[in-house]
């Protein structure tokens, strides 16, 4: 797999991100839309998708990231592996996920190793916002979960107390989670652990 080279960061806030993507026919991304929907924010690469649409082909996956030569590159290997439960999107999830998404569409919602954004005048770039928590209580469907992780434990903090905050999540534990519940683990999970960081979880229930 050929690698796209492209900035690191990307600001949210600049015009350029503020226009909301238009939803595709996803009649014609998913063989079989009726499938249920997992949503991975800020997907990156889509390495960690391409995996686990293979591992459950009985799920159909979307992937959102703002970086679209990133976009562009992991539909190319969906492509290549023939995977019709599959689907990257490029778009700023802060404000397409209602464009996007109809009212309770999502059986579960990933959202892992953020960009921190430490500086202080930065950290309203940070994707875990009230407006994205609201929209994600709307989209999620009742029961459906929401998992968060970050090798950053003020970032992990930050995200989890904004969920905690809205009534609609629910924390099926008041401590980080020692395991990933997913099947997969992200290349940053991988290397975290393979250094001896930790990683901070947290696993939501939409109530």
């Amino acid at each position: 797999m050929a690698i796209v080279r492209v900035r690191e960061h990307v600001n949210p806030l600049s015009q350029k991100y503020q226009a909301p993507a238009s939803p595709p026919d996803w009649t014609q991304i998913y063989a079989q839309p009726e499938q249920p929907l997992h949503l991975d924010i800020g997907c990156g690469r889509g390495r960690f998708l391409l995996r686990m649409a293979q591992l459950q082909p009985e799920r159909n996956f979307l992937g959102l990231e703002i970086r679209e030569p990133l976009v562009e590159q992991a539909n190319r290997w969906r492509d290549e592996l023939g995977l019709a439960n599959l689907h990257y999107i490029f778009a700023n999830a802060n404000n397409s996920l209602r464009s996007l998404l109809s009212p309770s569409t999502l059986e579960g919602v990933i959202i892992q190793f953020p960009d921190p954004w430490f500086k202080r005048r930065h950290q309203k770039r940070r994707v875990v916002q009230p407006g994205l928590v609201a929209d994600l209580a709307v989209c999620l469907q009742p029961g459906g979960y929401l998992f968060i992780q970050s090798d950053v434990e003020v970032v992990a903090v930050e995200m989890r107390d904004r969920l905690a905050e809205h009534p609609a999540f629910e924390a099926t534990s008041q401590d980080w989670l020692r395991q990933n519940p997913l099947p997969v683990a992200s290349e940053r999970e991988c290397s975290t652990l393979e250094q001896g960081l930790p990683v901070y979880r947290t696993l939501f229930t939409r109530l």
